[in-house]
């Protein structure tokens, strides 16, 4: 259907790959949809900054990839060979707008859309030093960017998400649809849970998904429950300081920073872990709380646009001020302290996850691709492409 519209050749550009030793969950998520484009037939490449050890051009699940360029200068770099006409041949562009933009809609001439997951605010002052490096990245986000992008198509992936974006950027809302992402059927209920209480969280050990609050919250809840064990998992700049922190609080015993984490261990977590938990700042879905829930593990996070749907507060995990601190600490208690409390959430988490698939993912994404390509083509006809 997407060859109806004129759409065999998808080209994606994005800041990295999968195969970034700093991926995180835009990364997954790009990577499935590509995935899943390529398993339909489609010609899809990806064009990102360099990977270390990883060759310019090379293949991954039957798309193609691209890292001709560094990890900053490849914004530029993409922009002025779109100018200049030197991206290759494509029917459909994809911008994954994440944090510094590419300002496609300057030199795309293909029918395009633009992922974009999240607003990033804070984040900026967070990751970047010194200060004004941090107030440049915030002056393209909400200033010059949104200029450019108010006539776009843009996706994102949930309707807190889409509330921030049209609040905190301007964008239209009808120029914006939500996408969910999906998960993998590999994330289900099996094995047995700890036989203590084990608490889990996942995710890149960088500064907005402040793990150092939740060691603070881990350390007061060990108090309260003695045999409490906890696994950091995830790899990042961070990494030192958390280690030290874990050290003055003697919680080496329990609380284990096992690093980046392979499919079939990250699985075993889920299924072992009594609850999973995030303090994160800045999400625009929180893929490691849905991929839990499918394992039957229910969630406590910070109240943040995003963490919003990924779960249904109250069924199928508990939502946190943003500060965190002791209210943190008492909601963990609540699940891990109450079996009847956590297997309610368990069931309320299983069924939440069941309306996710990365294949609905796709085809909503190449859907409205298929929607600017209709538009910029008006010759070809309409299409409703088939639900699930």
């Amino acid at each position: 259907m997407a060859a109806a519209v004129g759409l065999e050749r998808i080209h994606m550009i994005a800041w990295r790959d999968l195969d970034d030793p700093e991926a995180g969950g835009s990364e997954v998520h790009a990577a499935h949809i590509a995935k899943a484009w390529a398993e339909a037939g489609l010609d899809v490449t990806m064009r990102t900054s360099r990977a270390a050890g990883h060759p310019k051009f090379g293949m991954r699940d039957g798309y193609r990839t691209v890292r001709k360029s560094g990890r900053y200068s490849v914004f530029g770099r993409t922009a002025a060979s779109g100018l200049l006409g030197r991206t290759g041949s494509g029917d459909g562009l994809v911008e994954i707008w994440n944090g510094m933009p590419f300002f496609s809609p300057v030199w795309s001439r293909s029918p395009s859309i633009v992922l974009l997951h999240h607003v990033h605010a804070e984040m900026w002052r967070m990751v970047l030093k010194p200060e004004a490096l941090a107030r440049v990245g915030e002056l393209i986000e909400f200033r010059v960017a949104p200029r450019f992008y108010r006539r776009s198509h843009l996706l994102t992936l949930s309707p807190s998400s889409k509330r921030e974006i049209v609040e905190l950027l301007g964008i239209p809302a009808d120029h914006i649809d939500v996408v969910p992402p999906g998960i993998s059927p590999s994330f289900s209920p099996g094995g047995a849970r700890s036989p203590h209480p084990l608490v889990v969280a996942v995710g890149r050990l960088v500064p907005v998904k402040r793990f150092h609050l939740l060691v603070d919250a881990l350390v007061d809840l060990r108090r309260r429950h003695p045999t409490l064990e906890a696994v950091i998992a995830g790899e990042g700049y961070e990494r030192g300081a958390l280690e030290a922190q874990i050290r003055g609080a003697g919680a080496e015993s329990w609380l284990h920073m096992p690093g980046r984490v392979g499919d079939a261990e990250l699985l075993g977590l889920y299924r072992r872990a009594w609850v999973l938990t995030s303090t994160s700042r800045r999400e625009g879905w929180g893929m490691t709380i849905t991929e839990a829930a499918a394992c039957g593990t229910p969630a406590v996070v910070t109240d943040i646009a995003g963490h919003h749907d990924a779960i249904n507060p109250g069924v199928s995990g508990l939502l946190v001020p943003v500060e965190c601190g002791k209210a943190l600490t008492d909601a963990l208690d609540d699940v891990v302290r109450d079996d009847r409390c956590r297997e309610k959430l368990s069931a309320g988490a299983i069924a939440h996850a069941s309306k996710f698939t990365w294949e609905a993912s796709a085809r909503g994404t190449l859907q409205a691709l298929c929607v600017e390509a209709r538009r910029r083509r008006p010759q070809v006809p309409v299409l409703d492409l088939p639900k699930e």
